[in-house]
């Protein structure tokens, strides 16, 4: 199921940001839109053959997921070197402290996309792989932002901080309001699991620690939405500059 991406702006965005290279395309006989047809279009250009199946057959391959009347078979997304994180000017880096959960990080994918991240660490233990379902989650995403992955975060974090990235955690814990922060420079943002938050040696490695208040009786906000919280606070940061 790993080699599969499910759903037109999934198959789409693979097709066009060439990363993710599509080894053929099957979609259901019936299906019928604009945006598939710029998909097979954009199959026919890249040279990518196209069959057409009864739906019966897309369902199997699935295997539960929703395709849309649309599956591509693609080689496996392969993961950033870490010097691509320093390609920018002025880098704005997600690390990602634990999310095991595909949904989540294919949604946090999207809004680092969304608000031109430099790329999105993970670690090697803890973290969900780069399957079909993160893939979709991202809604196409994961074809355009750089992915690395380290063997350990903190090391990575330390490199970071020698490179001139102020590390900012997202935590409970923190000594400022999101909105307190300076983000115009380099930064790192550090965000925890879905269960356990940032690790403690994690945060210990973080330059500042800054929070989400919680006014309501639910402590802590889901990974993707806390995400875009402080994402979109860099945005207009940024843009105000």
């Amino acid at each position: 199921m790993d080699n599969k991406i499910c759903g037109v702006h999934a198959v789409y965005e693979a097709l066009a940001s060439r990363r993710q290279p599509v080894e053929r395309i099957h979609i259901a006989r019936d299906a019928h839109s604009a945006k598939l047809k710029d998909i097979l279009n954009l199959a026919r250009e890249r040279g990518v053959p196209v069959r057409k199946e009864e739906r019966v057959i897309l369902d199997r391959m699935a295997e539960g997921a929703v395709h849309q009347g649309i599956i591509a078979v693609a080689s496996a997304l392969e993961y950033s070197d870490f010097e691509v994180l320093f390609r920018s000017e002025n880098p704005l880096v997600v690390v990602l402290d634990g999310v095991e959960d595909p949904h989540n990080l294919g949604a946090v994918i999207r809004t680092a996309e969304a608000c031109k991240a430099s790329g999105v660490v993970v670690p090697e233990r803890h973290s969900a792989p780069l399957t079909s379902t993160v893939i979709k989650a991202s809604a196409g995403a994961s074809a355009y932002i750089p992915i690395v992955r380290v063997k350990n975060l903190v090391t990575a974090i330390d490199e970071m901080k020698e490179r001139g990235l102020w590390i900012i955690g997202l935590d409970p814990a923190g000594t400022k309001n999101w909105t307190d922060f300076d983000y115009r420079g380099g930064i790192a943002l550090v965000l925890g699991g879905e269960h356990r938050g940032v690790r403690r040696l994690v945060r210990e490695h973080c330059d500042v620690l800054v929070r989400i208040p919680m006014l309501g009786n639910i402590a802590s906000l889901n990974i993707s939405v806390a995400t875009g919280v402080i994402l979109y606070e860099v945005v207009r940061q940024r843009a105000v500059r």
